[in-house]
């Protein structure tokens, strides 16, 4: 964060300053919410949780060199109180994102945020230094403390956002206000939450009303393949730049095909130039991720040839997303398990395809180890039992489904559309999944795992990757 004292973090926030023998001490640290991250010059912010208090940590951040804690309450050690410590995170972010005049950079999307938001800061620190959300921290406590870690060096800074309901990106507009909004797309993610898909193109739309003028700088950058996003265009004054394959979309791709190994291949065409991309990361939807990226980059000033040689080095940044590492005995496992929901399934399905027909012609086989895809209310039974049946369709050599009635769903889909008998089997738990994998998977065999968070496939990964024969596991 940009140095600050606390009788200024005090103004910011609207706080009292307590056992505080010298209000002009600055913080120059980080502003963090975990205490075991508190150090030299830091100013930890005390939440109240269901489980943990953060002000019982108050003297233990301060020794740790904390500079203060913003707290609800006085704690015995300098501290800034205030009413409301995420209203106080959240103005304090504002204030600092206000001081920068970095080029701030936000998007939204059903799927594929994070991994856009990580193409898209990796083509951009190509250029200059950028700052950008970790992971999926994309919330009213993630993003702001994103914000705060950028400093005066920082020219963009990169900046997810989600929503679990009408006015919650507006809310986040409101802190970090971007001059260039994406919108990815608008799916079935969350949709038991928000009651259907117009209601979600109305929350994701809040970023683009939040976005300047054109005659100001503002831009949206719009996915002109999908209906909903593309009529956010209307609701908008900013600069609209539409990607995709669309004959409309100002930023496309042709020529597309996969590698051998699962991993997009294309011709990037922008306003100003054409440029070939070869990807690392794996499943032909990163095309799309990689196109929302090059139009963000474009309107930024990059050249053609510049995103092309970005997007081409550019790797995943953020955990159990298609994270691909093969075994010293040849089997390769696929750790898609950080979350899914039906437009992400469909595309790691894809994914797995591709990547199991060069290992096919080895004798190899493909296995979707899939679980429940959670937030889909009315929807669940039919989107459990498409993916199942695409399954079949792709070709999938053997699909294990993990877990309680989502999970059987998705068995039942891909018996009904292939009377498959063995070739798919419905397991009760992670531990089951992990038994039969380790008593059936032979070299040459690809391994998808993935289902939503609270599922916990990602054991399964890791156990299969313990597994593997004695020797170093080579990761992709």
């Amino acid at each position: 964060m940009i140095a600050l004292s606390l009788a200024e973090i005090a103004e910011v926030v609207g706080g009292q300053t307590h056992d505080i023998p010298d209000p002009s001490v600055l913080v120059t640290g980080e502003v963090v919410r975990d205490s075991r991250e508190a150090g030299p010059g830091s100013l930890f912010v005390a939440f109240v949780g269901e489980r943990v208090d953060g002000h019982d940590f108050a003297a233990q951040v301060v020794e740790a060199g904390a500079v203060a804690v913003l707290a609800s309450r006085p704690v015995g050690v300098p501290a800034i109180v205030v009413e409301d410590v995420q209203a106080a995170l959240g103005a304090l972010a504002r204030h600092v994102v206000r001081r920068l005049g970095a080029t701030l950079v936000a998007l939204t999307g059903s799927a594929g945020k994070t991994s856009t938001k990580d193409l898209i800061a990796q083509v951009l620190r190509s250029k200059a230094p950028t700052v950008f959300t970790p992971g999926s921290l994309n919330n009213e406590i993630g993003l702001p403390l994103t914000a705060l870690t950028a400093t005066e060096e920082t020219k963009f800074l990169v900046l997810e956002m989600g929503a679990r309901g009408i006015g919650h990106i507006r809310y986040l507009t409101g802190l970090t206000p971007p001059r260039v909004g994406l919108v990815l797309n608008v799916g079935s993610a969350h949709i038991g939450e928000f009651g259907g898909r117009e209601q979600i193109a109305q929350a994701k739309g809040e970023l683009v009303e939040s976005l300047p003028p054109a005659e100001e700088g503002g831009v949206a950058i719009l996915n002109a393949d999908d209906p909903y996003v593309r009529a956010m265009a209307s609701r908008t004054k900013a600069k609209v730049i539409l990607f995709g394959e669309s004959g409309e979309a100002d930023v496309s791709a042709e020529n597309v095909r996969l590698t051998d190994s699962g991993q997009p291949s294309f011709r990037l065409h922008t306003p100003s130039g054409a440029s070939d991309v070869t990807m690392r990361l794996y499943g032909e939807h990163h095309v799309s991720n990689a196109l929302a990226a090059a139009a963000v980059a474009h309107e930024l000033g990059m050249s053609a040839d510049e995103i092309a040689r970005a997007l081409s080095e550019a790797g995943s940044l953020s955990r159990w997303r298609m994270e691909v590492t093969e075994r010293p005995d040849g089997v390769t496992v696929v750790n898609d398990a950080y979350n899914a929901n039906p437009e992400s399934m469909k595309a790691a399905l894809r994914a797995l395809a591709a990547m199991g027909e060069a290992s096919r012609a080895k004798g190899g086989r493909t296995w979707a180890v899939l679980g429940k895809m959670a937030e889909l209310g009315d929807e669940a039974l039919a989107e459990h039992d498409a993916v199942g049946r695409l399954a079949v369709r792709l070709n999938v050599s053997k699909l294990v489904a993990v877990g309680g009635r989502e999970a059987a769903w998705l068995q039942l889909g891909a018996y009904n559309e292939g009377s498959w008998g063995e070739e798919s089997v419905h397991v009760s738990d992670a531990q089951a999944a992990v038994d039969l994998l380790r008593s059936e998977l032979r070299p040459g065999d690809v391994v998808l795992v993935k289902a939503s968070r609270s599922v916990g496939l990602e054991s399964v990964a890791q156990a299969l990757l313990e597994t593997g024969a004695e020797g170093e596991v080579a990761a992709r």
